[in-house]
């Protein structure tokens, strides 16, 4: 979960990069490179890694594995990755788990912080406010005064506890003044139907889980949790434009390695994904996921996390969330 940074950073990043990593750069890499995505296949981060992979592969010349590793809130894979060898032949593909886990379970088996190498800040995707058709809001100021006439009454679909959904949701009834009641499942899908099929009345959830199912109608998208319109549904207005000025919430996603990576590599690969965020294909999925691209340096995504980890600890105190 994020605050975005600016689209300009992106270009400007992959400048600086690009002049850094000369020539003690050019031994890496010399085999292939493994990327873990601690979750399962199909997911946003998977797909966003994917296309990258693709694009990174063809730039290096040499295979990017993909390798998913799901497991404890994606804690599984990540420690396997805090315990590689730090070469830079693997990677890890974090997202808002990574910077909630620290203030959600009481000892995570590697330090957040210190354990890791920051390579690069990849894309940002807001979340989006759902309801079931069924409910008689029809805008996000409808829906809060129904309800705030209903104090936890109105139950939201979540990933699970300490999900990146969860925690938005907290956080947005808390702003806006109201409670409602979190019903956890295990993964967005599930959640998603028992919210289509009327089992629960919300949902903070990715536009990439709700996006298809609004534009069916099947669901009714209230608000984006961006401060400006998301390019995926640029009907959808913000949460912030819907009486919540200032309100922003995002999932981001991190390019990370083992602590100790040569920074001539880190800086190698830094370069190359700020590239890859630049061609067509990836920048239409981004779109299409209704993400944006970021960038910036490794000084810049480390100063991040630590910012991130700290706000998303407080939210987990103030609404006294309890891992499963």
């Amino acid at each position: 979960m994020t605050v975005r940074s600016g689209q300009a950073t992106v270009a400007l990043g992959l400048a600086c990069a690009l002049q850094v990593a000369t020539a003690g750069a050019q031994a890496w890499p010399a085999k292939p490179v493994r990327i873990v995505v601690p979750t399962t296949p199909g997911g946003s981060a998977d797909t966003l890694t994917r296309v990258l992979a693709t694009r990174m592969a063809d730039s290096l010349g040499q295979q990017i594995v993909v390798e998913n590793r799901a497991g404890s809130a994606a804690v599984v894979g990540t420690e396997a990755v805090a315990r590689a060898t730090p070469d830079g032949y693997t990677l890890l593909m974090a997202w808002g788990s990574h910077v909630i886990n620290p203030g959600l379970y009481g000892k995570l088996p590697y330090d957040t912080l210190k354990d890791f190498t920051p390579i690069v800040q990849v894309a940002v995707q807001p979340l989006m406010v759902m309801v079931h058709p069924s409910l008689p809001a029809r805008t996000l100021r409808d829906f809060i005064a129904f309800a705030k006439k209903r104090p936890g009454n109105i139950t939201y679909a979540t990933a699970g506890n300490g999900s990146g959904g969860h925690l938005a949701g907290e956080l947005f009834a808390s702003v806006a003044g109201f409670r409602w009641t979190p019903v956890p499942y295990k993964g967005i899908q599930p959640a998603m139907t028992d919210l289509i099929g009327g089992h629960v009345d919300a949902a903070v959830g990715t536009m990439v889980a709700g996006i298809s199912h609004v534009r069916s109608g099947k669901l009714r998208g209230l608000a984006v949790t961006s401060l400006k319109r998301s390019s995926g549904a640029p009907d959808i207005p913000t949460v912030a434009e819907s009486g919540l000025p200032g309100f922003e919430v995002y999932t981001s996603y991190y390019l990370l390695g083992p602590a100790g990576i040569p920074r001539a590599a880190v800086d190698r690969m830094n370069a190359e994904v700020l590239k890859a965020l630049q061609h067509p294909e990836v920048k239409e999925r981004l779109a299409r996921d209704g993400a944006d691209p970021v960038g910036g340096t490794p000084e810049q995504l480390q100063a991040h996390l630590a910012s991130e980890i700290a706000r998303w600890a407080k939210v987990v105190r103030d609404a006294r969330v309890k891992a499963d």
